[in-house]
């Protein structure tokens, strides 16, 4: 399954990437994010790998980041592996004029099981919603920044 998204973020590019590119910020957009361990590699940089741990409802949900593209300002992508999942994501900034941004969200997800692949099947729509969720978060936790 693929889709994109995109959000206008109304602060100058250079503002967003710098917070952004920040694995401090992370809390503040991502709340179930409960921890971020680097493994290895150059922190933040391509071919470094982290271990994400989210809580979902009761569950701990275990992934392992790794960055495949940093060309920041333009592009940062990675990819995000966890049991019967594997997803990628690119995202883009575009410095729409010098006071807003447009984030463009690029994302793939390939299941595997049975189970994986009906929910993704049955509910793409909430792949997109949870997407969309992420995204309107980083935007009002950047624009509170200002």
């Amino acid at each position: 399954m693929k889709y994109q998204l995109q959000m206008e973020i109304n602060l100058p590019r250079a503002r967003v990437i710098e917070l952004f590119d920040n694995q401090d910020n992370l809390h503040h957009w991502q709340p179930e994010l409960k921890r971020f361990t680097h493994l290895s590699g150059n922190p933040g940089e391509v071919g470094a790998k982290s271990e994400l741990i989210y809580l979902m409802g009761k569950r701990e949900i275990t992934m392992i980041e790794t960055i495949t593209l940093k060309d920041l300002p333009d592009r940062f992508a990675g990819t995000y592996e966890t049991k019967g999942m594997w997803n990628s994501v690119d995202n883009q900034f575009i410095e729409t004029s010098p006071e807003s941004t447009l984030w463009k969200f690029d994302t793939e997800f390939r299941c595997e099981g049975v189970m994986m692949r009906l929910m993704a099947w049955l509910m793409p729509s909430s792949f997109k919603k949870q997407s969309l969720l992420f995204m309107q978060r980083f935007k009002d936790f950047a624009e509170a920044q200002h």
